[in-house]
This record gives structure tokens, sequence and C-alpha cells, in this order.
């Protein structure tokens, strides 16, 4: 993959060269994670840099970017547990810690999780596991982004 994306991942993605976009929501664009150390990661990017945090919106952007959450949440739930039985559940943050824009965690959660760490939240897992290039995106993971991409349209269209 070609890393120039990552330095504007949104302006990147309205341009259409993000090679984690799944798909053009409403409010932003749900993308796979570039790590996968937990199968299904996703994030919710806000389609505005200059947006910061969730009070930045108007509250119909701010419903609407909600409801896309809500979306992609349940589509990485649905086809996480399509594809792996130790499927667990799926957790949901906004902490803007380190970028800067307005975006979302969706962490798929697994029974397969090591004992000392399932408990914990997934910041807390040591380097080699969030960073190691054997858990970067590649070819491995399409059908995975197959699954969610067509959940997405799914529930698009419920």
């Amino acid at each position: 993959m070609d890393e120039d994306w990552r330095n504007d991942r949104i302006g990147s993605a309205h341009r259409g060269e993000n090679p984690t976009v799944l798909r053009r929501l409403d409010s932003g664009f749900a993308v796979i994670g570039d790590r996968q150390f937990l199968p299904g990661y996703s994030v919710l990017l806000t389609d505005d840099p200059a947006v910061t945090r969730l009070s930045d919106l108007p509250r119909a952007r701010r419903v609407t970017y909600l409801g896309d959450l809500e979306r992609l949440a349940e589509a990485v739930e649905r086809a996480c547990a399509r594809l792996d039985p130790a499927f667990r559940r799926v957790n949901i943050e906004i902490l803007g810690n380190t970028d800067p824009y307005l975006h979302a965690h969706i962490w798929p959660r697994y029974d397969w999780e090591p004992a000392d760490r399932v408990r914990l939240p997934v910041w807390l897992y040591e380097e080699e596991y969030r960073r190691g290039e054997e858990n970067a995106l590649g070819p491995r993971h399409d059908a995975l982004r197959a699954a969610i991409g067509a959940e997405l349209d799914r529930l698009g269209e419920a």
C-alpha cells in the first residue's frame, strides 16, 4: 500500500485514493483499519477534516454521524459474527487523542483474545500487536472487507 494517503486520510478518501475506504456514508467514510490485529477493526471518518469533535457538528449532522456510526458498528458485528464463531461483541470509541479530526473506532472483540487482554481496552495491547506488519491490512483481508461492505449495503437498504 502506498503510504502517502495516510498523511491526509480524509482528503485521500474524497479523491478516491484511500485504499481503506469501504463505503461513502452520509456523514463521512467507513474505512477498515490499517492494522487488523482484531479482524474487522473499522473507523468512521468525518468528511470534514476541520471537524475535531462531535460537538463541532450542528445537531442534525451530529445525529447523522451517530447514525452512520451505528450502521458501521452493526455491519462489523454482523460480518465478524458470520466469519468467526469466536466473535463476542463490538466496542465503539471516539477518542481523538492522536488524529485531530473527528473519527470513531469500531473494535470487534473475540473469545480467542489472550486472557490478560480480553477485559482491557485495545489500546493496552502491546505495540507488536497494534503496529506489527503481520497485522497489516492486505489481500488476506479481502473477504472481511467484502463482508463488511455487503452488510453496510444491506443496512443502508433497510
